[in-house]
């Protein structure tokens, strides 16, 4: 039997059969599309920024969090554009109390194509609760909170993906297509995005300051990032059902502003060190209906004599959904409605 006529079999009836891209005599045998369907799907979704200061030997971290809850709403992939509405689920009075309230303003743009992906995204928080390692606050007591800390950030990051011909970012986290057998890719990943976090006083406040020091005894931080992050990413299939887990490490280049509490003079520095960020997917991807178990999250840290301050920008997100066949409208692609030539 030919490897074609193998890959005959595997198809389900023809009227929902996805398919191949002929154009690419080699990816056709690892990854099938969906042109011809739209997709609908409802969702579960969770967006966080937080931000810790910690010893270099890590036995003193303090973790700043919003008390943001999650976000339910629905999905749409039309004329092969990803678009996703999703409104926050009402906190308990309850949790209010002991973890604050948090304000965020949470905007991203996502662009997925073979080659390569880009994400445009803009943050705003207000409103931290502080996590200390070596404490545990018990029962209903309340955590540490700072209402008057806010931050803001916004950038872009975009990767390129080596190994396109056998590899489908798409197939495991926006389900425009399905990877036929197991493969991974080297990648190459790039960030430029800028983070600030300021409060009414000092951010750490007087009862952390002997543990971590004056040096960062901020009242405002403002850090410019740009990176370069290689990077591998691999896709686990089996019949319908997947697994992808990628990573991305790379040095980065900080542009430093910052007041220290008390003082007027802003003060500026330059520093190199680490960006990391990972992806974490596991679903099923069939024909028709499709769901799974996204995670994804990028960060950068910086050292100050004997700190490191550190912030990290994540996303979980659940969702199910299924395919409908295209028809009038729809088969349409969004170039071809543009009042001007891409």
């Amino acid at each position: 039997m030919t490897r074609a006529q193998e890959q005959t079999q595997l198809l389900e009836p023809a009227e929902v059969k996805p398919v191949t891209e002929d154009r690419d005599s080699v990816r056709r045998y690892y990854i099938k599309g969906f042109p011809d369907y739209f997709f609908v799907y409802p969702l579960l979704k969770q967006r966080a920024l937080n931000f810790e200061v910690a010893t270099t030997d890590r036995s003193s971290v303090l973790t700043f969090r919003p008390n943001n809850t999650f976000s339910l709403g629905l999905g749409l992939y039309v004329l092969e554009v990803n678009l996703e509405l999703a409104f926050a689920i009402p906190l308990r009075e309850r949790s209010i109390v002991r973890y604050g309230e948090s304000e965020a303003r949470d905007l991203q743009l996502n662009v997925l194509a073979k080659r390569w992906g880009v994400d445009a995204f803009y943050q705003r928080y207000s409103g931290f609760y502080l996590e200390e390692k070596s404490q545990t606050v018990h029962g209903d007591n309340p955590f540490p909170q700072r209402p008057d800390i806010g931050t803001r950030n916004f950038g872009f990051t975009g990767h390129y993906l080596f190994n396109h011909q056998k590899v489908s970012f798409r197939s495991a986290y926006n389900f425009s297509e399905r990877q036929l057998e197991s493969r991974g890719s080297f990648l190459l990943s790039g960030a430029l995005y800028t983070f600030r976090a300021a409060g009414d006083s000092s951010i750490i406040g007087e009862r952390w300051l002997e543990r971590f020091g004056e040096q960062v005894d901020f009242s405002r931080l403002r850090y410019t990032t740009f990176s370069l992050a290689p990077g591998y990413t691999f896709n686990v299939t089996q019949n319908h059902f997947f697994l992808n887990a990628t990573l991305m490490v790379g040095p980065a280049h900080h542009w430093v502003s910052y007041n220290l509490s008390g003082q007027d003079s802003e003060r500026h520095d330059i520093a190199v060190n680490a960006f990391l960020a990972t992806r974490f997917s596991i679903g099923y991807n069939g024909y028709r209906f499709f769901g799974g178990i996204t995670f994804a999250s990028q960060g950068s840290r910086m050292r100050f004599d004997d700190t490191t301050f550190a912030n990290n920008n994540s996303v979980f997100k659940v969702l199910v959904g299924y395919r409908f066949r295209e028809s009038g409208f729809l088969t349409r692609r969004v170039w071809d409605i543009l009042p001007f030539e891409l």
